[in-house]
């Protein structure tokens, strides 16, 4: 394991200091670039308040028939917070060498994306400044709210998911947030640094009872993967409407979760890495594991679909054939072949080592599943609500320019939150790359041209990557 995971870097990482100098790098004075996109997000950030305070003014009719856009884009953003977990805490528990240099960034990820689903069931209630009647408190009229609700289900999984998240975390991010505190130059950052280190002074003691909480933390946050989206599809599948009444829901909504936060680790990796300069920490090796990954959900997905469209034809159930003969054939179509090509077709490039290794590529299938998937969503609920049971009910659906505003300006709120953590807080975890990179030495590339390659006793075989991990 120790073997793969140096392998896993760039032999250019020399040294601690690299580590300590390319973490330190991110939190430095930002560039026009940096300024620009984050210009760009708050902008959106804007424009969605100015629509959410147009819909709030003039009622929820500005929002189309069925905000669907609004579920949609919930249920979208509730699964790209998956993958943080999967990588930050179950790939944890298996040991998986490979995700020391990633995993910050996917669970940022997940917690900004949880903040951002947390909006939608704010915002299509209509009066938002009503949002405590979602909670399980009682009213002045002594009346608690339903809990066959799946509005109120969906606080509960949000809440829970956001509260367990955020703390690990901030646990895993305090020894980093220590050596921020010892190496920042700026007065308010460095006593800002001190009190979110909380005393840190990497002791023994302080290390073995980090150890244990994180390790505790990372088994308590993975049954939030199956658990938190089976919540939300249940929001579809406990109802009568063509198209959600199926017990398939729950393992289909976990396993597309995971394939679009994966796809957004990659959206999000590449740029990062081009524009922060962290090829050494987010290489080959990386890619690999993660289009692997990918493709793996995506078979899981497509196999998904095919078993959906199957029991729709075996069931015999005329509203429930009509509605999928309408995702592919009516006026949906669209939305149904994206989801089609982008989510179970297109990731089927990445059994190709070369395309797993073209980052061009890689970054512009991860683009298409990001796509694919919130389309997915939008696919179930818009034709089942559009073409129900009754004939006289049938409207056709468009998205209006209050919910195009707000679903974009739900982008920028996540990318505001992302750019803000990259500008204020350790991208790298410097404390587990440290972990696996070899004890700093002195004029270790002049000692390395001189060295002997050690040789393989009989019926010995060499550890796997040993030219990548130089071994001294």
């Amino acid at each position: 394991m120790e073997t793969v995971t140096r392998s896993a870097f760039h032999p250019d990482i020399v040294g601690y200091e690299d580590v300590n100098r390319d973490a330190n790098r991110l939190l430095t004075k930002p560039g026009k670039g940096y300024l620009a996109l984050l210009g760009m997000s708050v902008g959106l950030v804007l424009l969605a308040a100015f629509s959410l305070g147009y819909m709030v003014t003039f009622g929820l009719g500005t929002a189309g028939d069925n905000w669907a856009t609004y579920i949609t884009t919930f249920v979208f953003w509730v699964g790209i917070g998956h993958a943080g977990t999967l990588i930050s805490a179950i790939l944890y528990l298996f040991r998986a060498a490979w995700r020391q240099s990633i995993y910050r960034f996917a669970e940022a990820m997940t917690v900004f994306a949880v903040l951002t689903a947390a909006l939608f069931p704010l915002i299509h209630i209509g009066r938002p400044w009503f949002f405590y009647w979602l909670l399980p408190l009682p009213s002045q009229r002594h009346i608690w709210p339903d809990f066959r609700s799946p509005l109120l289900w969906d606080v509960f999984a949000v809440t829970t998911y956001l509260t367990v998240s955020s703390v690990f975390f901030f646990i895993g991010l305090i020894p980093d947030i220590a050596a921020a505190r010892d190496g920042a130059t700026v007065p308010w950052r460095k006593k800002t640094y001190a009190v979110l280190a909380l005393g840190w002074r990497g002791t023994d003691r302080e290390w073995r009872h980090f150890t244990r909480a994180y390790l505790f933390l990372a088994a308590l946050a993975t049954p939030l993967v199956l658990s938190v989206h089976s919540v939300v599809s249940w929001d579809f599948a406990v109802s009568i409407v063509p198209g959600w009444h199926t017990t398939i829901f729950a393992p289909y909504f976990v396993a597309g979760a995971i394939l679009s936060g994966v796809a957004m680790v990659v959206t999000l990796m590449v740029p990062v890495g081009k524009i922060f300069r962290l090829e050494k920490y987010f290489t080959k090796v990386h890619y690999d594991r993660l289009g692997k990954l990918l493709l793996l959900t995506s078979t899981i997905v497509g196999f998904a679909y095919g078993t959906e469209y199957f029991m729709a034809w075996y069931s015999g159930e005329l509203f429930e054939r009509g509605v999928f003969w309408d995702r592919v054939t009516g006026q949906y179509a669209y939305a149904g072949w994206c989801m089609i090509t982008f989510n179970a077709f297109v990731p089927q490039l990445l059994w190709m080592r070369k395309i797993r290794g073209n980052l061009n590529a890689f970054f512009i299938i991860s683009i298409l599943v990001n796509i694919g998937m919130w389309y997915e969503r939008f696919v179930i609920i818009t034709p089942s609500l559009a073409h129900s049971y009754e004939p006289w009910k049938w409207v056709n659906y468009h998205m209006t320019w209050v919910e195009a505003a707000i679903l974009l300006g739900s982008f920028g709120w996540f990318f505001m939150w992302f750019l803000l953590f990259l500008r204020f807080l350790p991208g790298l975890s410097i404390a587990e790359i440290k972990e696996v990179l070899p004890p700093p030495m002195k004029n270790r590339h002049a000692e390395h041209d001189h060295a002997p390659k050690p040789a393989a006793a009989p019926g010995e075989v060499l550890p796997t990557g040993y030219k990548e991990m130089e071994l001294r």
